[in-house]
């Protein structure tokens, strides 16, 4: 069986397990809370497990391994982020958001607040937010069906979004929690058993990954698409066939170290012991700098790591669609276990990624010239292993891939779709319309949940899945955790002095955004303050969001002290009180 034929069989049965797992969730969704939020009945094992399907998109499958091979041990502040992040959403945010009652965050902070206002601007950041989460989701898929099968780089996004609407628009929340929990399944396995097949094969080899420079291990060819400029680490004899520096070449060419330019689709011949050429922009350290902490070549390391740590853990708070999935658990109680599990399983899926960016160190340095190093879990086991067996093992990665793509994507289609059908298109007469009414809002913004970042993903900037997703994480950051963490646990918190903050942690946050994927500085503080906004945003927001209550003390709502018994008293008392007020 070929490479290509193995991935798109691969591609067919994820589709498909995603659709059947989807049916059943069909099968009960028959009321508006069900599209919503499953009608707050699911329990915390397939809940937890439809979190991980979620949580553990692109930047987690395929991004994690991409940024620790090309950059080394700082990057393991990913993974340890994306878990610890569960730790402090359990510990200030799980069970009082659920209490809360609402459907999306608007409606939290609406009903924290009363603010219409707070609410649309909550509103308009949800779907930023979902959108730049989106985008990553759509590359990912293109890179990786193109990668094994040479698809056009339009058609893995698009088979992504079609899927997506298919499981979303007909059953909503209820059909792709089942789906979301056999997917995170799904990805786990195909992670784990090549892992365990290629730490088996490489113990048997002589193959100590040392401390020089990553070097081929094998003869391989690599095409440039267009021109590209790499650092060579050492002197060295290439041969290459295309533009080397201006000068046409056809043969044996001598590098010097340092950086050259080399044309558009020009070809490099590594052969077995060459010293692989390093992406520009990538740094192009030995491995024994590779494996020390602050060697990622990164602008002021130290800041960028503790930024990017601030970014994940209290992002992960600010997330829509990780959010929405504490709405769905029946009470404050079975959230907490939810997350417990959720820990859990997370911690034992990160270990996994950190493998394959070893091995890649090894096995598939070429990467490093081309800047392609998401591909790392695609190639490996084919690269490792040759033959059937790594046919068989690249193709279940990439079901794992797709699957990755489909969870995250479901879940950020649902969350963005169901704040634009409430906030966006239902009007007046929307809001008075019955069940089919609103799902009928409900479907036409999942078309534009998904539409919008589609066409962004095409001719967006091939950044690094994780890094893009890293950003997302900033925003939320800046804007959603202050909101969530004053709402819940500070009683003084205005309407005036949450939407100041958030409307100052958005500007400030998505600038940064913006120029980071477009144009910012290459070195110095500009640099690292612009690609790790984090450490200062989220301060500055949470220091306007309370200044301005303070000086606004009148307009905290009337009804606030009542909100915050709701919050934070256990739903057993909560119905106690209910039942009482009932019998006078």
């Amino acid at each position: 069986m070929s490479e290509r034929t193995a991935a798109v069989l691969a591609v067919v049965v994820v589709a498909l397990a995603t659709t059947v797992a989807g049916s059943f969730g069909l099968r009960r969704a028959r009321t508006t809370s069900d599209f919503y939020v499953a009608a707050r009945a699911v329990t915390p094992r397939w809940n937890a497990a439809a979190i991980g399907g979620e949580y553990l998109s692109a930047a987690s499958y395929l991004g994690i391994a991409g940024l620790i091979l090309a950059y080394g041990f700082d990057m393991l502040w990913y993974p340890v982020g994306y878990t610890a992040g569960y730790l402090v959403l359990l510990a200030l945010v799980a069970a009082p958001l659920r209490r809360s009652g609402a459907y999306t965050l608007p409606d939290f902070a609406q009903i924290r607040l009363g603010s219409p206002l707070v609410r649309r601007v909550a509103s308009l950041l949800v779907v930023v937010i979902g959108w730049l989460y989106l985008v990553p989701q759509l590359q990912g898929a293109s890179l990786a069906l193109g990668t094994q099968t040479g698809a056009p780089s339009w058609v893995g996004g698009l088979l992504v979004c079609v899927i997506v609407l298919v499981s979303v628009v007909v059953g909503g929340m209820r059909s792709i929690t089942f789906a979301q929990a056999m997917q995170f399944w799904l990805k786990f396995v195909a992670l784990l058993v090549p892992v365990l097949v290629l730490v088996g094969v490489w113990q048997h080899r002589d193959d100590a990954l040392g401390r020089g420079h990553p070097v081929a291990q094998q003869h391989t060819v690599v095409r440039l698409g267009g021109a590209t400029t790499v650092q060579v680490p050492a002197d060295e004899t290439l041969r290459v066939a295309g533009s080397v520096d201006g000068r046409r070449v056809d043969g044996a060419v001598r590098l010097t170290a340092g950086v050259h330019r080399l044309g558009a689709h020009t070809t490099v011949t590594l052969e077995r012991g060459d010293v692989v050429p390093v992406l520009h922009g990538l740094p192009a350290r030995d491995n024994a700098a590779w494996l020390r902490p602050m060697g990622s070549g990164s602008p002021h390391p130290l800041y960028a790591t503790l930024s990017l740590i601030i970014a994940i853990c209290l992002g992960t708070m600010g997330l829509p669609h990780v959010l929405v999935r504490f709405y769905t658990n029946p009470d404050g109680r079975d959230t907490r276990r939810t997350t417990l599990v959720v820990i859990g399983l997370l911690s034992g899926f990160y270990l996994l990624p950190t493998i394959y960016a070893a091995l890649a160190r090894h096995y598939v340095p070429d990467l490093l010239l081309t800047g392609r190093t998401d591909a790392t879990v695609l190639l490996l086991p084919g690269r490792m292993l040759g033959g059937q067996a790594g046919v068989l093992l690249s193709a279940l990665v990439t079901a794992g891939a797709f699957a990755a793509f489909l969870s995250t994507a479901s879940g950020l289609t649902v969350s963005v779709a169901g704040v634009i059908s409430q906030d966006v298109l239902r009007r007046d007469g929307a809001a008075r319309g019955g069940r089919e009414q609103r799902i009928r809002s409900f479907r036409l913004a999942a078309v534009a949940a998904v539409l919008v970042p589609y066409l962004l993903s095409l001719p967006a900037q091939r950044l690094g899945l994780a890094a893009v997703v890293g950003l997302a994480f900033a925003l939320a950051a800046a804007t959603f955790c202050p909101l969530l963490v004053l709402g819940i646990w500070w009683r003084g918190l205005t309407d005036a002095g949450a939407l100041t903050g958030l409307l100052t942690g958005g500007v400030l946050a998505t600038a940064a955004v913006v120029s980071t994927l477009t144009y910012a500085p290459a070195h110095g503080w500009p640099a690292a303050l612009l690609a790790q906004p984090a450490a200062w945003a989220v301060p500055i927001t949470t220091a306007v969001m309370v200044g301005v209550s303070l000086a606004t003390p009148r307009r905290v709502p009337a009804d606030t002290a009542r909100v915050m018994v709701r919050l934070h008293a256990p739903e057993a008392v909560l119905a106690e009180l209910s039942a009482h007020r009932s019998s006078r």
